[in-house]
């Protein structure tokens, strides 16, 4: 029998395979996508891997904790099948995000949700709803008594694509980041000129596009790679500009051999676009037995990038040093990775904004008080290699928003304006968030 939770799941996972099917997406593809977002955001609750392996035939409390980790990346931003239906231009890409927030608000259903999991929740729903212009979506604690009627999905029209000058303006409006926003103009213009001279007939130098980026966590490398694929697209060097962000557990397998066509597979799936691969330099770290299987997955790389040089751009990412030492450890990789662009730490403003902006985004407000209290937080709190910057950000808001729900759990019937108010006690730490400590 399916407990309150799996059910809940099931019904908004049924929902969402239903657009992805109109979309033309691999039923197995998107549901692995929303597994993933959904034990990312329940991981936790206690007892959601039970809830949640309600729903997935033979699944394990490993295979929930396992699926958590391929989904946090998604917490904040859109997934990747979402953002490879908004570089498409699909019809379907509020749909499919309006059902991932669907996702978003089941997972609170699994298990005892914890005040985390209702922040993490509203923060995912808003980043996926947010990224194809779709409605906002309220996510709430608890399930709906029964399933809503099926309604037809209207299909939305279709999008231009962005111009080079639009996504060159959306890098512009994102908070901080100087350094890097002067960088990619400038690789802009040169590969702009180079496509131009190419056109003309005249020779040209052969001008490498892939990237390293490196810098803390959550000081904006993803969100720049995205655009980065856009951009790319819009000056006709990519065919679709989809960004796929994998780590060192998406491209290395248990064994030799095996290894090499799942990079490979990646690849492909990456292909007429960028390949996004956070923390690069696991596959090349110390000298024990299993970095075989790391070095297969980069010479496999290598050699994918090099049959697929017209149509595939590679970003690493990682720590400065760490990165350095993976660029130099393979000749492949350093002839064809020569642009470095670093991503400093946010400063205390530039964190208040980017929590204001969230906060919007998910339709929430913080009240004055309760901005004082951020930058209160931020002054005690270390800034260490393991600072989350954006992330921190991201996670001082889910916690909040889970107190807010907490707080107005006796009141019937709050007003708009209670429902959408962070204020200073909301940021408070409590016992719970003591014990866990702010996740990055």
């Amino acid at each position: 029998m399916t407990g309150a939770g799996g059910s809940s799941l099931q019904q908004a996972l049924s929902a969402l395979l239903e657009v992805a099917g109109r979309a033309g997406i691999a039923e197995d593809r998107a549901r692995s996508e929303a597994l993933a977002l959904a034990a990312a955001l329940a991981e936790s609750a206690p007892g959601a891997p039970a809830d949640w392996g309600k729903a997935v035939d033979d699944a394990t409390t490993q295979d929930f904790f396992d699926a958590a980790v391929r989904g946090r990346r998604w917490r904040g931003a859109p997934t990747a099948v979402l953002s490879e239906l908004i570089a498409a231009g699909s019809t379907e890409k509020a749909a499919y995000a309006e059902a991932l927030a669907e996702i978003a608000s089941a997972a609170c259903t699994l298990g005892e949700p914890t005040m985390r999991v209702i922040g993490n929740a509203s923060v995912a729903a808003a980043a996926q709803l947010q990224a194809a212009g779709a409605r906002p979506l309220q996510v709430t604690p608890t399930p709906a008594p029964t399933a809503p009627p099926a309604q037809e999905t209207p299909k939305a029209e279709e999008v231009p694509e962005k111009t080079v000058e639009e996504l060159l303006a959306e890098l512009d409006e994102l908070t901080g980041l100087a350094r890097v926003k002067r960088e990619v103009h400038r690789q802009v213009a040169v590969l702009r000129v180079e496509k131009l001279r190419t056109e003309a007939g005249l020779k040209s130098a052969t001008i490498t596009r892939h990237l390293v980026f490196v810098g803390n966590p959550g000081t904006g490398k993803t969100t720049v790679a995205r655009l980065v694929s856009g951009i790319y697209k819009a000056l006709g060097l990519l065919s679709k500009g989809q960004l796929v962000e994998v780590d060192r557990s998406e491209l290395v397998a248990g064994y030799l051999g095996q290894t090499a066509t799942k990079t490979a597979e990646v690849v492909e799936s990456a292909a007429g676009g960028v390949l996004f691969i956070d923390e690069a330099y696991s596959l090349t770290a110390g000298d024990n037995g299993a970095d075989q299987y790391g070095r297969e997955a980069v010479d496999t790389l290598v050699k994918e990038m090099e049959d697929r040089r017209d149509d595939l751009v590679v970003i690493v990412a990682g720590y400065p040093g760490p990165m350095a030492a993976f660029i130099a450890a393979n000749p492949g990789l350093a002839s064809r990775f020569r642009t470095t662009i670093e991503f400093e730490n946010y400063s205390d403003d530039e964190l208040t904004d980017i929590l204001t902006g969230l906060a919007e985004a998910a339709d929430y407000e913080l009240v004055p008080e309760a901005l004082e209290r951020f930058h209160e937080i931020l002054t005690a709190t270390p800034r260490d290699g393991s600072f989350g910057n954006g992330r921190f950000a991201r996670n001082v808001l889910e916690a909040a928003i889970g107190r807010q729900a907490w707080r107005l759990r006796d009141v019937t019937a709050p007003t708009t304006e209670q429902l959408r108010q962070i204020v200073a006690t909301d940021l408070d730490e409590d016992e719970e968030q003591a014990e866990q400590g702010v996740q990055a």
